[in-house]
């Protein structure tokens, strides 16, 4: 049987709203263990952490404001309904991690608990937000829209764009949180890999 051939759940607009709700919350608490221990991630994510340890000023502030300029991408990509439910994302992820600062106080996490539980718990976030055509836009968009218009391969932009960030990382923080910074990578992108495939999860929007 053939995946177009399978029958579809439609998802009803209060499952849209709770599956927005609780995925940017998952990725806002695991952006929260990140500054903790002074990790990183890629993409525009990975970019905002950056650029609040070396400014100080918040991630949802520099989060939301990197992706200030893809949108217009998305809109040409994606569509008006993608673009809108990523930008409302986008603005929820920016504050709830400034929210969670102050909701949740760690004595003492060990950087690889940090990276494991934080890559996890946006790894889980990322995919329900996937699976309710959402995304959290950036770099993403732009390797996608790279790919249309010059055929560049979009998992190549991004690894390349993800290297150079990690290139700067090595300039700015100690090795050892580079390295923790990789192993929650994995475990994110091994969630997603796991989990989000062609005809295992048929819910639309």
């Amino acid at each position: 049987m053939r995946v177009e051939d399978l029958p579809t759940d439609q998802h009803r607009p209060y499952e849209d709203v709770m599956a927005m709700l609780l995925g940017t919350f998952f990725v806002a608490l695991g952006v929260t263990f990140y500054t903790h221990a002074v990790l990183l991630t890629g993409s525009t994510a990975g970019l905002a952490l950056l650029l609040n340890y070396v400014t100080g000023w918040g991630f949802g502030v520099w989060f939301f404001a990197i992706n200030l300029p893809f949108y217009y991408l998305a809109v040409k990509r994606m569509g008006w309904s993608f673009t809108l439910r990523t930008f409302a994302a986008i603005g929820l992820v920016s504050l709830f991690s400034e929210l969670t600062q102050g909701w949740v106080q760690f004595a003492n996490v060990p950087s690889l608990y940090a990276a494991l539980m934080g890559g996890a718990l946006m790894g889980i976030g990322m995919l329900m937000l996937f699976r309710h055509r959402t995304s959290l836009g950036g770099i993403n968009i732009l390797a996608l829209y790279l790919q249309d218009k010059h055929g560049l391969r979009a998992g190549y932009v991004q690894l390349a764009i993800d290297g150079v960030i990690l290139l700067i990382a090595l300039t700015q923080l100690p090795l050892d949180r580079v390295g923790y910074s990789v192993l929650g990578a994995l475990t994110l992108n091994l969630i997603i890999a796991l989990n989000h495939k062609p005809g295992r999860y048929i819910g639309v929007s």
